[in-house]
């Protein structure tokens, strides 16, 4: 097929063809024209979401989780970092419909310090560096600890591992080839990730100038889930027997837009995830931009984040010559325009075209 728009991150328009589920800026004789006109998006990126767990909460079925996988790519997420899910989703892969998925394997927690039974709960933190190594080999180069959680016993966020286990953990990860990520809301679980080494901080919520500091020197991401941080006001108002814990997060979602941009114009790369699943439905990569955009980033910055900025963090091409054909068309710039990530006209995935009806615009 072919295509004329304006490739982004680029700002000229230019013609592309499709071959063999490949890009090539190489013309091809009878190539049939996809559109004339528009703006080409590498695939969205939704880089923290969790296809398998139940809207709600539970373990999804398989029916399910593909379900759930539709959704993210007609919103034209095309690539997703599943941050922890409780059932195996490589049966997904069978499907060439469906977006590509970069597992983290289970979340590992301590008993009593997470969602219940979502995860690998481990009585010892001796076990972590063990336990962190097989979800490294079982994943797809990413491993999700659990930071940070309220600790009943005393009413508030605490950290769930010291920090010379983190730092062995880590290492393990490494070692194992894989990036390790973790969840964390307050701020006392934040030196003792960073110094370890972590790849990544998921939330990020009570993030300082000393530690955004740490971040920068560490080269360490951020994906902030603003869209899932939104929640915590309903969290606080349901914590009434913690009012520690209650009065924190209310704080913890007060400043978070400061945060981020803090974060962001000190320079730590920051990636667009919206938290899906759980508590948040799939499908929303396009909420996570704009609110990103209410953070301080720019417009471009924060497309980026959920495009070609995230593609290449998590190792994958964006629209280049001989790069997977997985991209996102829309009649007008998202930078602009974000209502247009709302209607995608076309969502192209591994070279094969995903027609999404909408009866209002006509779009397919």
């Amino acid at each position: 097929m072919h295509l004329r728009g304006v490739v982004l991150p680029g700002a000229e328009e230019r013609d592309l063809w499709v071959v063999d589920g490949t890009v090539t800026f190489e013309p091809v004789a009878g190539a049939e024209t996809l559109c004339r006109a528009g703006w080409i998006v590498p695939g969205l990126v939704d880089a923290h979401c969790h296809v398998g767990i139940r809207y709600g909460g539970g373990d999804e079925t398989r029916d399910g989780a593909i379900e759930q996988a539709e959704t993210e790519r007609d919103a034209g997420a095309l690539l997703l970092r599943d941050a922890g899910s409780p059932i195996d989703t490589h049966f997904i892969d069978e499907h060439p419909d469906l977006p590509r998925i970069i597992r983290a394997g289970r979340h590992i927690a301590r008993p009593k310090r997470y969602i219940r039974e979502l995860g690998i709960e481990l009585d010892d933190e001796r076990e972590l560096p063990e336990i962190v190594a097989e979800q490294a080999r079982f994943g797809d180069g990413w491993v999700k600890i659990v930071g940070d959680w309220i600790d009943r016993s005393v009413g508030d966020l605490r950290p769930l591992w010291s920090d010379d286990i983190l730092k062995q953990a880590i290492d393990a990860a490494h070692a194992n080839g894989a990036r390790v990520t973790a969840h964390v809301f307050g701020e006392d679980a934040l030196p003792g990730l960073i110094n370890a080494g972590i790849d990544c901080l998921e939330h990020g919520t009570g993030l300082a100038d000393d530690t955004i500091e740490l971040m920068v020197a560490g080269g360490t991401a951020l994906v902030p889930t603003l869209i899932n941080i939104d929640t915590f006001p309903s969290i606080a108002d349901g914590a009434g027997k913690f009012p520690v814990y209650a009065a924190h997060m209310r704080d913890l979602h007060r400043r978070v837009r400061d945060t981020v941009g803090k974060a962001h114009e000190a320079g730590v790369p920051i990636y667009a995830g919206t938290d899906a699943g759980g508590g948040i439905r799939h499908g929303r990569i396009a909420d996570e931009i704009a609110a990103l955009t209410g953070a301080g980033l720019s417009p471009h910055d924060a497309l980026g984040a959920a495009s070609w900025n995230a593609r290449t963090w998590l190792g994958r091409e964006s629209v280049s010559e001989g790069a997977p054909a997985d991209f996102v068309v829309y009649a007008e710039d998202p930078r602009s325009n974000p209502a247009a990530l709302l209607d995608p006209q076309w969502v192209v995935l591994r070279g094969a075209v995903v027609k999404i009806p909408n009866p209002v615009t006509g779009h397919r």
